[in-house]
């Protein structure tokens, strides 16, 4: 898991800054002598571009205090006699200064002087992460604008101050920020997707946002790799599942917050929609602050954000340069955009299925409160549990697992996939709105809680359904969690919900919602009994004066009419298939997968396939390998079969059903691919426990025990997973993708990383779930494994099925012949025996040929031939490698 961002590629996202404590400068100028370019550590690269200058790049690893070394890039374009303003340009949590190398290239091309960096604990710097410690991380970007003012190519604003900006985003927008904090020679900011007070961000309200935590540990390299004053809060805190007064403090002391009335520059907010880690109000507390420092402070809520959805590159990084054009290169004529902007979702691009984003703006930022409107709410007062262990959770978003899509951006298309558990949740409904509704920041609500324990933990939402109440969807996907202390003798609480921008139309309702779990948050182990009541109606903030553009006239008005004549009049001349789902197939039903016509197109493509027509079944108590070279299009289809995409041509069914996103019959496919994020302080144990809780089935269908004993871990399932070696991960995956005992079991490269007697181990597992009556399908590289494990194979190449049968059959199949000549054949020569007529392929192997013989051909004929090329033939027959079998079946493109 990781929490590096999809973000904006481009010049625009500068790093961070620098850090001069106030009335210390001279301190930091005696401690530049300790920032030196090590020996032999740097060199230059000039990157070129066809229409616009080369830029240069220099790697040098710098020295930072405590012995740490800091490793860095330099990039310019354009004459060294030029002086321009300088960017440090920051990375995400988890990243290197690889990841922002882009962004550093086109921000030199526009005329700046950048500098990259990895901070402590990433990349090829040494160090432990400290989380922006100002005396660390943040001190380290002071000694960086040092190295940048005794550049001949960096303009100054005096001896020892250069013009500099800093941007990054999520923890490098952070430091951006505390750069501009502790550096008073930082010149402007653009920080992204970031937290304003880490304490906020990680223990709202007094609650644990465990995941996210977790996330943060195991995305870092585990605990140790961090400072042991974090670790040593981290480990405390994940264990009582509750933040102490000391946590709370120690991260406020390491955030924005605890220094904003030293921010006083111009500052370009950016904040995503789609975050459960950094939401909306962490980008408001930001822009209230600096404004009040007298500072200018535009906003802008994109799409996107750390749970997914469109990061909206282009565009962000426009307005980033410009911000920087403006505020660095003094370009007063600089269009630094809207005070306020807010991204819309407004429904599907029928053509390629994205979802179409429309800009809404304002003159001034609007905050979170702006045009207050009553809601009246319902409902009498009720009772609902808190469960022994806090389980199973509701579930609101997924940490980290939004995917590149996001579920709040489903949620804005009017997508439900949130969940809470019946005895769990108290709810309050409005009446069916008249008009539609738009919320544009953070609901209000007063009721009053009861609890049977001393405090309570509630987590408080507001959903909109649909008429009918037949779908309700959870904007963004957010939650406020709410620690009430005192709850014994009943309390009155003002819930502030999530910042949203969410759109309510009209015939539905608004319903508020008071769960006692959430899979994202810690929540009390101990059983208890919670009783709510309404003390008030919901209030909403509409934000009136934030006005959506207007969409121009699409082309379609003109050419519908006409198109759909044509449409109708093809549809009655071509009889295309009905588009609605097809039921299920009652002769396949005891077929675990039956694959007919599957085509898949590239994006934006409309004759390159990434999986043309492909046809194939497979049967219970096979273990099926899916080979092919890279781009065969093996992952594609693995995706199509779960549901994470849909195909353009032909249909998967599995027991007889067709495949959708979001089918029934998924529940009965377990799935591995790409590996599985664990919870690194947990037990192997607790980890397979919490992922079935939060899939919300009884614990009786686990059957863990069962899928434990065939995944083989043994005594390991009771030790933290951070102990665990690869193999034992490896393991512990596989476990987790047969819980529930699925009938159909995708494996994709489970063998990666594992030595030879793990290898082993993984192909017994495969071959023991397979002996039940179920059945796997394995995508792998390693060849002699695959031939050894599975019992039936399908090749695929550049999208097309080449051959399905047994093993046996394809590794012996009577069409391919090993030419034994004694020696290497050299590759004109294979090239003319391919050529020969009755031959499909040849591909040189070790001492001779391997020849796949098309229909028609023999081995008699193919002598002859031979010998009249001068190939000195001296063994001919069947192979029996499956190694051999790929190569000639794909005729060498491996």
């Amino acid at each position: 898991m990781d929490l590096r961002l999809p973000r904006p590629r481009g010049p625009r996202r500068g790093p961070l800054s620098g850090r001069t404590w106030p009335g210390t400068r001279g301190r930091f100028a005696a401690a530049a002598a300790a920032l030196v370019v090590l020996a032999g550590a740097g060199t230059w690269t000039a990157v070129a571009s066809d229409d616009a200058p080369p830029v240069h790049r220099a790697d040098r690893v710098m020295a930072m205090s405590g012995g740490v070394r800091v490793d860095t890039s330099y990039f310019t374009a354009g004459p060294s006699s030029h002086r321009r303003p300088a960017v440090l340009l920051a990375h995400g949590f988890g990243g290197s200064k690889a990841d922002v190398r882009d962004e550093a290239e086109q921000l030199a091309r526009d005329g700046y002087a950048v500098l990259t960096w990895s901070a402590r604990g990433f990349g090829r710097s040494t160090g432990t992460i400290g989380l922006n410690d100002p005396d660390a991380e943040v001190a380290d970007v002071s000694r960086l604008i040092d190295w940048l003012a005794r550049r001949p190519e960096v303009r100054l604003d005096a001896d020892g101050d250069p013009r500099v900006g800093v941007t990054g985003a999520s923890y490098g927008g952070a430091v951006s920020l505390l750069a501009a904090a502790y550096d008073r020679r930082v010149d402007a900011i653009a920080p992204s997707v970031t937290y304003w007070n880490l304490a906020d961000a990680l223990f709202p309200n007094g609650v644990f946002k465990k995941l996210w935590a977790g996330v943060f540990v195991n995305t870092g390299g585990g605990c140790d790799r961090f400072q042991p004053r974090l670790c040593a809060m981290y480990d405390r805190v994940a264990e009582s599942g509750k933040p102490d007064e000391a946590a709370t403090r120690m991260l406020q002391e390491r955030s924005p917050s605890a220094v904003g009335d030293r921010i006083k520059v111009p500052t370009l907010v950016v904040q995503g929609q789609s975050d459960s880690l950094f939401p909306l109000g962490q980008a408001d507390a930001t822009a209230r602050a600096i404004r009040a420092n007298g500072a200018p402070v535009d906003v802008d809520w994109i799409s996107g954000g750390h749970d997914g959805g469109d990061m909206e590159t282009g565009r962000v990084e426009s307005r980033v340069a410009a911000w920087f054009d403006r505020y660095l290169k003094d370009d007063k004529g600089a269009d630094t955009g809207p005070a306020f902007r807010v991204t819309r979702t407004g429904g599907i691009d029928s053509t390629d299925g994205a979802a179409q984003l429309r800009g809404a703006s304002a003159d001034t930022y609007p905050g979170l409160t702006d045009g207050r409107r009553t809601v009246p709410l319902s409902g009498r007062e009720q009772s609902f549990d808190n469960p022994a262990g806090g389980g199973p959770p509701a579930i609101s978003a997924l940490p980290g697992l939004g995917g590149s899509g996001g579920l709040a951006q489903l949620s804005s298309l009017g997508v439900g996939v949130s969940l809470d558990f019946p005895g769990q949740y108290a709810h309050f409904d409005s009446p069916v709105l008249r008009d539609d509704l738009r919320i544009t920041g953070t609901p209000t609500a007063t009721v009053h809680v009861t609890s049977s324990a001393d405090e309570a933990v509630l987590f408080a939402k507001v959903y909109d359904v649909g008429p009918g109440g037949r779908q309700q969807v959870l904007p963004s996907q957010l939650v406020t969690p709410l620690r009430v202390e005192g709850a014994r003798t009943g309390k009155d609480v003002t819930v502030t919900l999530p910042a949203v921008d969410h759109e309510v139309q009209k015939g539905h309702r608004l319903r508020l919602v008071l769960a006692s779990t959430d899979l994202g948050y810690a929540s009390p182990s101990a059983p208890a009994t919670y009783t709510v009541s309404l003390k008030g109606d919901l209030t909403v903030p509409t934000a009136p004066g934030v006005k959506t553009a207007a969409a121009p006239l699409p082309s379609w008005v003109w050419w519908l009419p006409l198109a759909g004549a044509l449409a109708a009049l093809a549809l009655l001349l071509t009889a295309r298939r009905r588009t609605a789902p097809a039921g299920p197939d009652p002769d396949l039903a005891e077929v675990p997968l039956q694959i007919t016509g599957l085509s898949k197109r590239y994006a934006g493509s409309a004759d390159r396939y990434a999986v043309r027509d492909l046809s194939f079944r497979v049967e219970k108590g096979q273990v099926l390998g899916l080979l092919g070279p890279n781009g065969a299009g093996k992952t594609t289809t693995l995706r199509m079969l779960m549901g994470l995409i849909g195909p353009d041509d032909g249909e998967i069914r599995v027991f007889g059903h067709a495949i959708r996103p979001g089918a029934p019959v998924l529940s009965r496919v377990g799935a591995f691919v790409e590996g599985a994020g664990f919870l690194p302080h947990l037990s192997g144990r607790e980890n397979l426990e919490l992922y079935w809780r939060a899939t919300g089935r009884p614990p009786e269908d686990a059957h863990l025990e069962e899928a434990l004993e065939i995944a083989g871990l043994g005594d390991a399932l009771a030790r933290a997973v951070r102990t665990y070696s690869q193999g034992m991960r490896q393991r512990l995956a596989i476990a987790q993708a047969m819980l529930g005992l699925p009938d159909l079991l995708i494996l994709d490269e489970p063998t990666n990383g594992l030595d030879p007697p793990q290898i082993r181990e993984m192909r017994e597992v495969m071959i023991r779930y397979a002996a039940a009556g179920r059945t796997v399908i394995v995508s792998s590289h390693l060849l002699a494994e695959v031939e050894q494990s599975c019992t039936h194979l399908v090749v695929m190449d550049r999208g097309r099925l080449v051959q399905a049968g047994r093993v046996s059959e394809i590794v012996g199949s009577g069409d391919t012949l090993l030419v034994g000549t004694g020696s290497p054949v050299d590759e004109p020569v294979v090239e003319k025996v391919g050529a020969l007529p009755g031959v499909a392929s040849a591909v040189a192997t070790e001492g001779g040929l391997l020849v796949r013989l098309a229909p028609g051909g023999s081995a008699e004929r193919l002598v002859v031939e031979l010998v009249r090329l001068e190939v000195p033939v001296a063994s001919m027959g069947p192979h029996r490698r499956l190694e051999d079998a790929f190569l000639t079946l794909i005729g060498g493109s491996a």
